[in-house]
């Protein structure tokens, strides 16, 4: 898989990557960091085009901070909707969300 940052860190900054048939290409965008919320624009070019915007939501939680990751976007009819009637996006991509957040977790807590 092949990764490009045009920029280290903050609103602006981009990651591109081109992988595999798995991975596909695409593009995210940090379009917001606010105290409480951080929002990605998500591009996913192949193997399906799709356009996205995917939220970091923080709330203080006790002595610890819980993190909730959403996306939302359009469903096109192919393979979105289409795909919806045989699998459920929780199970296509909910495993993509808990490896990803275990991850953040691990790293936050260095």
């Amino acid at each position: 898989m092949r990764l490009r940052k045009k920029a280290p860190s903050g609103v602006g900054s981009i990651y591109e990557w081109k992988g595999d048939s798995k991975v596909g290409k695409g593009r995210m965008e940090v379009t917001s960091i606010q105290p409480a919320k951080t929002s990605i624009k998500l591009d996913v070019l192949e193997p399906f085009e799709g356009h996205y915007t995917a939220n970091f939501v923080l709330q203080p939680d006790g002595s610890a901070t819980r993190v909730t990751w959403v996306m939302y976007g359009p469903l096109n009819f192919v393979p979105g909707k289409l795909m919806s009637v045989f699998i459920t996006m929780d199970k296509m991509i909910g495993g993509d969300f808990q490896k990803g957040l275990a991850n953040l977790k691990a790293a936050s807590e260095k």
